[in-house]
């Protein structure tokens, strides 16, 4: 639980950096976000999802 308290914290930290740093750009990507099609966003998040267990389980081992 203490891994995943300090990933989400860091997720937390680099998405703040990104909006603090480049709003402009972070307001566009939300737009663009709000009118990809539901079916492309759930591809995405599960790719996205399968890339980032992968990620961990290869540091991790």
């Amino acid at each position: 639980m203490t891994d995943f308290l300090a990933a989400l914290g860091l997720v937390f930290a680099i998405e703040g950096l990104l909006f603090a740093s480049i709003p402009e750009i972070a307001k566009e990507a939300l737009r663009s976000a709000s009118e990809t099609p539901v079916e492309r966003m759930r591809l995405i998040g599960i790719v996205s999802a399968i890339v980032g267990v992968g990620m961990v389980w290869l540091v991790r081992s």
